[in-house]
């Protein structure tokens, strides 16, 4: 089988609608009246992966604001190079959260000390980079966390980006193709 086609399917097969009504119901409040992205189509059809994916309770606002929260979201599906997942939430967010083009673009390409971020921006992308790279942060990129975020803020990042990395492995594995409106990753330079 050709990669092209391999990507064009994704390895376990998504439901497809009429969906049972509970389902609908749980993608509706979801999506908010857009259709199910593949992902959720996907572990719906698996009833104890999709509630365990759900219970994850991260698909609420928290404690940061969405510009932060959708800088550790696209840090960790950059670095985890899930073009999938990353692609959505640029393509949903980027413009609500205030991301520039440059922004959005660091997030695969740059690094903590890419020249478009702010101080605390610099803390939280070294933070995320870190938990990527080692599984922990060591004294000084936790005492810059803390610098500008309050206990609950530097939890909350810590479980994005472990959300997040199991979210890439889900894309990741099963090949998800890519949402249709969704952003692709910016080319190199």
């Amino acid at each position: 089988m050709s990669s092209a086609v391999s990507r064009a399917m994704p390895r376990i097969a998504p439901l497809t609608p009429p969906y049972p009504p509970e389902i609908q119901a749980q993608f509706d409040r979801i999506m908010r009246g857009a259709p199910p992205l593949v992902l959720f189509r996907v572990m719906a059809g698996h009833t104890r992966a999709w509630d365990k994916f759900r219970a994850g309770g991260l698909l609420d606002p928290g404690p940061l604001s969405l510009r932060d929260r959708e800088i550790v979201i696209d840090r960790t599906c950059a670095l985890n190079k899930c073009a999938y997942e990353w692609g959505v939430h640029v393509a949903i967010f980027s413009g609500l959260a205030k991301l520039s083009e440059d922004e959005v673009r660091a997030t695969v390409q740059g690094d903590a000390a890419s020249p478009c971020w702010s101080p605390a921006e610099q803390a939280l992308i070294a933070a995320v980079d870190a938990l990527h790279h080692r599984a922990t942060l060591d004294d000084g990129e936790f005492a810059a966390l803390a610098a500008h975020d309050v206990e609950a803020q530097i939890l909350e990042i810590m479980l994005l980006c472990g959300f997040y990395r199991t979210v890439s492995y889900l894309a990741n594995g099963l090949r998800l193709p890519l949402e249709e409106k969704a952003a692709r990753f910016p080319a190199a330079l």
